[in-house]
């Protein structure tokens, strides 16, 4: 059966298809499970002469490119059509159309601006979907050295079909899921992939089937890293179906989520759509029952809608959220996509990788062990900052002060090492050109005063046997001049080592009869701490030997590099880890002292993602505290979802798990963040509420996925930008309840004029100048608040909690009845005595004006009095209350705007009336916020 040009063709995960005679009905097999030979079998694959080129141009025929496929997705039409269909917009279109009703076009153009800024934002947001799955797609071009026809050939990884024969070294990206025949001392990283922080050893053994993606070592994976050695493989997956192209079909089918504001916004404009409608239904139901005139009648019903509809709304929250993005910058954090601002604020649940973002990502050595001494470590990462600490807890001066076993076991890992650091000026930084393990003992030796440079030049090395993953250790020959002779370096795994060591060292460098079951004891204490422990030996040998296979069977690989015997010395032993960032303990505690649940997840193992967890003070006691992906997994839907809540730690996952895990914490109604950097976090990131991307250590296509970007992968910087998110949702609730109550106010005139029959104290005209210039004068200027003290001290908003509680909402009818008080009495009365209703309208519209900038200073907080706040921590507030009032004096005074709004000059005692009567409503106000204070 074969497959159109583009499709899958090959298992995902290292299935293979079957090719060749019989291979017109595809058989499918897991790779990892097949000896080597039987994969070339299946695949139709000669081991030495690989494809001919006739075959591998039928494959091409048959299975397409290997390229990631592209998914079909909305024209560019329809997408920006898709930015109006929100019911906040269909308010705005209304009010642009009723403006232009009332031969307003000045009016209907700026609600129509604001219509089209936020279509045009929505549109450009909506592409980061597709650029997130082009960066996917560019991971995988290369150039591939592929065997044809018995011949060696570079070929674009594009043209690479499943059965070709690939080499690949070290520097070289894998093209193809491929299975190994035939590596040596192959090491791959596959930390974007997997997580795995550190490169895998490779080898050419089959596997058992239930094998999961991060432990096939026999499997490289398209789109990662050779860090070391040769291989040749034979391909098995290409295109959409590698490892890397099932991330890219998650990454299309995870949903970008609405956020938090966005979600109670949609629900709040429904609302106010339904009740805006209903409100201006009744308004021309009632004129007409009561027999007024008709083209009066819906003069006033369309008044009441232009009142009614918060036009100022859309460009406030926009500018709001900008405004907390240039905040977030500042601190370090890169708001991608706006309203993701204010969702970090109402995080309830982070999710945060382990590598690289709590941790630094940079292996350090935190303790040296050997025969006689324990020594601690200070400093982290592959600086040369920190000292080596005692036994009596004092710093070594240097590395003989700690002994002979101390030096020669920091003098091994320098020596016996192919590792650089170099020094970054411009990022004070020290970058690692090799192994990371090898770049913690070059950093540990550094702390100690051991140079690289003056190392090779007392000890000018011979001859190395690289490391390997079947010996397990490294083995360097050097001169010793100071001795006479040379002396074998050695350093590995234990088990490695432990077998050809006959002695130990004491601190006085003098050997002695070697104890395993002690040394077996100190590993198994280190280990148990997540500490990856390496050993280290030394021989001395003659003067005059050139070679490590001098002596023995140079063919015999299990004692390769070993000469003649036995007879090494072990030093000690090297422990280190990944560890955390200098301020990951402090923020992960803040975050949890706010109510932020804080889960560590990481494609490591348990023990060290355990070790990790503890030391950054997350609670790993409890029962179910650490699980990992495989156990959640096995577990049915109510038993995975309460154990998840329960876990803190989360190890060995793989991206379709950590997928789910978002998946399943926003079914329980929690706001997720998820943070990572590789590949593998992609299709999480995109899912998650908010997605945050690694800006230094993060691949391009978790960048893409994200919402938010931290310029220093830290994750204090995520606690910093949730402190700002919270504050600038406390920003955008403090305009909401300001600016309804107006809007609510100045129809309930309208509504209530009409029920009197009455004249309007207010018009059309006048509506659309209040709720304009207010909305931006007045209500924009709440933008500025500062955070209010102790914000990171209350839990997390809950997602179900409404835009506005209940005593808000009752703060806001109060407002708004205070307006329709003030403005329908002080309307009467100027009429009453004799005053024109052009000039008591502008005393009602004023009045309306004055109660909100009484009222702009209460919602500085809503829930302390205004003084608290501070007179000028926020500038803005009396820079817009007085261009307001210029505003007043301007509409009130000139000539050209009384004719346009149909106002008139007032007098000062109809000013003393307007601001009198704004006093009184503060006053009442501020009774209210203490009485309610609790109850906010």
């Amino acid at each position: 059966m074969s497959a159109p040009a583009g499709n899958r063709h090959t298992g995902v995960g290292g299935r293979v298809g079957g090719t060749g005679a019989a291979g017109e009905d595809e058989r499918r097999a897991e790779a990892h499970r097949l000896n080597a030979h039987e994969v070339m079998l299946l695949l139709g694959t000669d081991p030495d002469r690989g494809l001919t080129s006739a075959e591998a141009n039928t494959r091409m025929e048959r299975w397409g490119p290997n390229a990631l496929p592209r998914t079909g997705g909305s024209g560019t039409l329809t997408r920006l059509l898709r930015q109006f269909h929100h019911p906040l917009i269909y308010v705005l279109l209304v009010a642009a159309a009723v403006a232009l009703l009332l031969d307003e076009p000045v009016d209907s153009a700026v609600i129509m601006a604001v219509v089209l800024a936020n279509a045009v934002i929505g549109f450009v947001q909506e592409s980061r979907a597709e650029a997130a799955l082009d960066a996917l797609r560019a991971m995988v071009r290369t150039r591939a050295k592929v065997v044809r026809d018995g011949a060696p050939h570079s070929v674009d990884s594009e043209e690479l079909v499943p059965g070709d024969l690939v080499h690949l070294a070290s520097g070289d990206k894998v093209p193809a899921d491929v299975r190994l025949v035939r590596p040596a001392e192959l090491r791959v990283d596959e930390s974007a992939l997997t997580g795995e922080s550190l490169p895998v050893a490779k080898d050419e053994s089959a596997l058992p089937v239930e094998t999961i993606v991060a432990d096939r070592r026999n499997m490289i994976w398209s789109g990662t890293l050779v860090t070391g050695g040769t291989g040749t493989g034979v391909v098995v997956a290409t295109g959409g179906e590698t490892e890397l192209g099932e991330i890219h079909r998650l990454v299309g089918g995870a949903d970008t989520l609405a956020t938090p504001l966005t979600r109670k916004l949609d629900s709040f404009s429904k609302v106010l759509t339904v009740a805006i409608l209903a409100l201006a239904a009744a308004t021309f139901a009632l004129g007409l029952l009561r027999g007024d005139e008709l083209g009066l009648t819906f003069t006033a019903a369309v008044a009441l809608a232009v009142a009614a509809i918060p036009e100022g709304l859309p460009a406030v929250v926009t500018i709001t959220l900008a405004i907390g993005v240039a905040r977030m910058a500042k601190r370090r954090a890169v708001i991608r996509r706006l309203p993701c601002v204010e969702t970090l604020g109402g995080t309830t649940v982070i999710c945060s990788d382990k590598t690289g973002t709590l941790t630094r990502n940079e292996m350090t050595v935190r303790r040296v062990w050997t025969p006689d001494a324990v020594f601690a470590v200070e400093g982290t990462g592959y600086g040369p900052e920190g000292a080596i600490i005692g036994p009596d807890g004092e710093p070594l001066s240097d590395a003989e002060a700690g002994g002979e076993a101390l030096r020669w076991t920091l003098l091994t890992g320098v020596a016996c090492n192919d590792a650089r650091l170099t020094h970054d000026p411009e990022g004070d930084r020290w970058k690692l050109i090799g192994d990371p393990t090898e770049g913690a003992l070059l950093a540990v030796g550094a702390k100690a005063g051991l140079d690289p440079t003056g190392v090779g030049a007392g000890l000018p090395r011979l001859d190395t046997v690289p490391f390997s993953s079947r010996r397990r250790r490294m083995v360097t020959l050097h001169d010793h001049p100071a001795e006479g002779g040379t002396v074998t370096l050695v350093k590995g795994a234990v088990e490695g080592l432990l077998p050809i060591c006959e002695r130990w060292m004491g601190a006085d460098g003098l050997p002695r009869p070697l104890d395993p079951a002690t040394v077996e004891r100190a590993v198994e204490e280190l280990a148990g701490q997540g500490l990856r422990v390496l050993a280290t030996a030394v021989r001395t040998g003659p003067a005059g030997a050139r070679s490590l296979n001098g002596g023995g069977d140079a063919g015999d690989g299990e004692d390769e590099g070993l000469g003649e015997g036995r007879g090494f010395v072990l030093t000690g032993l090297h422990a280190m880890m990944d560890p955390p960032r200098d301020a990951a303990r402090d923020s992960v505690a803040a975050c949890r002292r706010a109510g932020i649940d804080v889960k560590m997840i990481t494609g490591d193992h348990m023990v060290t993602a355990r070790a990790v967890a503890t030391d950054l003070g997350l609670p790993t006691d409890r029962p179910g505290a650490v699980i990992t992906g495989a156990e959640l997994t096995a577990m049915p839907p109510e038993e995975y979802r309460s154990a998840l809540r329960n876990a803190t730690v989360l190890a060995r996952v793989s991206p379709e798990q950590k997928l789910r895990m978002v998946e399943a914490l926003q079914e329980s109604d929690e706001v997720v963040a998820m943070t990572g950097d590789g590949v593998n976090d992609a299709p999480a990131l995109r899912r998650a509420d908010i997605g945050v991307a690694m800006g230094r250590g993060g691949t391009e296509v978790a960048k893409e996925a994200s919402d938010a970007v931290l310029l220093d992968d830290d994750f204090s910087t995520i606690e910093a930008a949730v402190e700002e998110g919270r504050g600038v949702f406390d920003n955008l609730s403090k305009f909401i309840v300001w600016i309804l109550p107006t809007s609510m106010g100045q129809a309930l005139v309208i509504l209530t004029a009409i029920v009197l029959g009455s004249a309007l104290p207010v018009l059309p005209t006048q509506i659309l100048w209040v709720n304009m210039t207010t909305a931006v004068l007045l209500g924009l200027m709440l933008a500025f608040e500062p955070r209010e003290r102790g914000i990171m001290d209350r839990p997390p908003r809950s997602p179900s909690q409404p835009l506005l509680t209940r005593g808000l909402s009752m703060r806001v009818l109060l407002v708004g009845v205070l307006i329709v008080a003030a403005a329908m009495w002080l309307f009467t009365y100027e009429r009453s005595i004799g005053a024109s209703d052009e000039a008591a309208r502008t005393a009602a519209m004023n009045v309306v004006i004055a109660i909100q900038v009484f009222y702009l200073y209460s919602c500085r907080s809503l829930r302390t009095p205004a003084w608290r706040v501070g007179l000028f921590t926020n500038p803005w507030i009396h820079v817009g209350v007085g261009l307001q009032i210029l505003a007043q004096v301007f509409i009130t005074y000139v000539p050209v705007m009384n004719t346009l709004f149909h106002t008139e000059p007032i007098g000062l005692d109809s000013w003393g009336r307007v601001l009198a009567l704004a006093a009184l409503a503060s006053v009442v106000v501020a009774i209210d916020k203490r009485l309610r204070h609790g109850a906010l």
